[in-house]
């Protein structure tokens, strides 16, 4: 599922079309996607909507808009495991088209679309109070230069889990997800079934500085792409050739040589360690 860098790229590869520009149409091929808002309701306020801002919340990307009758929207789109944010300058050739569930074309040229080959993700349309509690209801952003060492410890902490599924959290930390958690963890030397209140204060620290530092080197390589994730412009990332334990697992390790090893026992999900350096 893309993580927080892979969202922040398809954030920044859509902005530059995006952001005041007005969408003159809409399509939508799919409405299984859909939360909380119907087809004909999202069509209609997409059309004539002009687009303030696009940013990025959690694993979303979202579109500020001022519909046409003055009222102000958030569009949330939430990419799932398949989804990707793309601009297109001319037309889609069949390809394109094939996963394209929505597609705005926009007064100054060129269309957005949403692809999404397995229709995971989803997309909510949100009035004020809705954008409240659905900002509200997640934690902070790791990457804000607001957020203290001290703070991030006390999201974290006082929980029984493991520490990497408390990371994963979207509820104390957002952004951080199997990827990211696997490589921070290991570049902290932090065993991920560690209950997080028993991680030491020290190793919390070097945990901030990791999950920071990892977090803005994805996004400086423009994500990770394994199969499906692609940047705004359709081109694939490049954090896949620096990670150092995720998708390794039997592999030596490379810091100490240690074979590393995996288990789905944590979360459900693969976390791959070295017994040495993640003691």
């Amino acid at each position: 599922m893309p993580e927080l860098p892979e969202v922040e790229t398809m954030v920044r590869g859509v902005r530059y079309m995006l952001e005041g520009a007005t969408i003159t149409e809409a399509r939508l091929s799919h409405t299984d996607i859909l939360r909380g808002v119907s087809k004909p309701r999202l069509l209609q306020a997409l059309t004539g909507a002009f687009v303030d801002r696009v940013t990025r919340r959690a694993k979303h990307g979202v579109l500020h808009l001022r519909l046409a009758d003055g009222a102000r929207r958030w569009f949330v789109l939430q990419p799932g495991m398949t989804g990707n944010l793309l601009v297109y300058e001319g037309s889609l050739t069949a390809a394109e088209e094939k996963y394209a569930v929505l597609k705005a074309r926009l007064d100054r040229g060129g269309q957005f679309v949403f692809r999404d080959i397995r229709r995971i993700g989803t997309l909510l349309l949100l009035d004020e109070k809705g954008w409240t509690r659905y900002h509200e209801a997640l934690g902070p952003e790791p990457l804000d230069p607001a957020l203290t060492v001290e703070q991030f410890i006390a999201q974290l902490r006082p929980y029984r889990a493991a520490i990497k599924k408390v990371l994963m959290d979207q509820k104390r930390i957002v952004g951080v997800g199997n990827i990211y958690a696997n490589e921070a963890l290991f570049f902290a030397g932090i065993d991920p079934s560690k209950p997080a209140y028993k991680v030491p204060e020290d190793a919390y620290r070097r945990l901030y500085h990791e999950v920071r530092r990892i977090l803005q080197a994805a996004i400086d390589a423009e994500g990770t792409t394994f199969r499906d994730y692609r940047t705004g412009t359709g081109e694939p990332g490049n954090f896949q050739l620096e990670l150092q334990v995720y998708e390794r697992q039997g592999e030596p390790c490379r810091a100490c040589g240690t074979r590393l090893a995996a288990t789905h026992d944590i979360d459900a999900r693969i976390t791959v360690f070295c017994h040495r350096c993640q003691r």
